[in-house]
């Protein structure tokens, strides 16, 4: 493995590399948005863009990569928050309402859940966005077979939510609703929509 540069402190595997590597990334995201270079990463991280290259073939493809590591971050944050809601209405109410107030603090997933970003996101955003929230809906307290759903309705779900959520990122509404509002809100017109358990 090489390790040349790494400010000074060596990764001890691939896998550490790697994880310095997203995390490098994912905070130069946070400052320049999707239209970063592999030389931006190359600096924060410590090392050359041939090292970087070593890792990820391509811009695009480490966007991908740092997309995924910060979805799967913010859903693992999600899943604990929600846990022990088990009635579909609920469960997806709180989860939908909980990630619109997390989104603004979450630059780059935001940026990921809105199509016609720069170059770089807009290749990824439809794929990554779909991921978020088919796992957000399947990582819920909710017994979906239960319910009477199967993996087409799961599907149609997580799109249908992906929706509302890209809807509030564009125009969050005048003005903005939040907490209880926010949550009577989609209670009302996206919770009640589904049976419960």
């Amino acid at each position: 493995m090489r390790t040349h540069g790494w400010s000074g402190a060596k990764p001890a595997s691939d896998d550490e590399a790697i994880a310095r590597i997203l995390d490098a990334a994912g905070k130069t995201i946070e400052l320049h948005g999707a239209d970063f270079s592999i030389s931006d990463v190359a600096r924060t991280v410590g090392v050359t863009r041939q090292t970087v290259y070593r890792y990820f073939a391509s811009t695009e493809a480490l966007l991908v990569a740092a997309a995924v590591h910060a979805v799967d971050g913010f859903l693992d944050r999600l899943t604990e928050h929600v846990a022990g809601i088990t009635s579909p209405p609920e469960a997806v109410t709180e989860a939908v309402a909980t990630a619109l107030e997390w989104l603004p603090r979450e630059k780059y997933i935001g940026m990921l859940m809105v199509p016609g970003g720069s170059q770089h996101a807009e290749s990824v955003t439809s794929d990554v966005a779909l991921r978020f929230a088919r796992d957000m809906v399947q990582r819920l307290d909710v017994d979906w077979a239960a319910a009477g759903y199967d993996n087409a309705d799961i599907d149609e779900l997580s799109e249908h939510l992906l929706r509302i959520i890209q809807s509030f990122v564009i125009d969050p509404g005048r003005p903005p609703r939040r907490g209880d509002d926010l949550r009577a809100y989609l209670h009302r017109w996206v919770g009640r929509a589904l049976p419960p358990c």
